[in-house]
């Protein structure tokens, strides 16, 4: 069974940890998914993000995501590709130093990477986006610039793919962008 890595952390958007997992679950995959300073079993609170016509995205409570994986004890070479949701935990997981590590091998070994609204942070930070193009949430656009990246504004429910970089501004774009990673993963689908 092919494995996949997924990085969550408290207040991860509700959404876009839960389908990813779900369907890729449902592919054959074996997703791990891991937080700094929890161990297997222990839950993530997830967040809500919804469009409702304000300026940014609203956010309410969503529900509790289990990690089913030790961070401290992956062995990166496992794992055939990596998923990074969005929410409000990319913003704080970027400050670790491991997380930052795991971003660079899955980009220096050129495995596939998915990353979905303010997952980008997390590779901005890691400084992987240099010479690449990405999406992600709009507000994370300064920052792929600032890393040497070009930010590239689509549809909220589109996909952008440079090499084996698969991103999407948010949770509309699921459809796409699970297809996306799929594909670059070289997985099949028979009906």
């Amino acid at each position: 069974m092919k494995k996949l890595l997924m990085l969550v952390g408290d207040f991860v958007e509700d959404y876009e940890v839960m389908v990813p997992y779900q369907a890729l679950t449902m592919l054959g995959y074996a997703v791990d998914t891991v937080c700094p300073g929890k161990a297997p079993g222990q839950m993530v609170r997830t967040a809500i993000h919804d469009f409702e016509g304000d300026q940014t995205y609203s956010e309410k409570p969503g529900h509790l995501f289990q990690v089913n994986a030790d961070f401290d004890g992956i062995q990166l070479e496992d794992y055939v590709g990596l998923v990074i949701p969005g929410g409000r935990a990319p913003e704080y997981l970027r400050l670790n130093p491991t997380v930052l590590d795991i971003a660079r091998f899955f980009h220096q070994q050129d495995r596939p990477i998915a990353a979905i609204c303010h997952g980008v942070q997390i590779l901005s930070a890691a400084g992987v986006l240099s010479g690449k193009s990405c999406t992600g949430y709009p507000a994370c656009g300064p920052e792929v610039t600032l890393a040497g990246g070009t930010y590239v504004s689509i549809a909220v429910d589109a996909v952008h793919t440079d090499g084996k970089l698969v991103t999407a501004p948010a949770w509309p774009a699921h459809p796409a962008w699970l297809r996306e990673f799929v594909r670059i993963l070289g997985a099949q689908i028979s009906l």
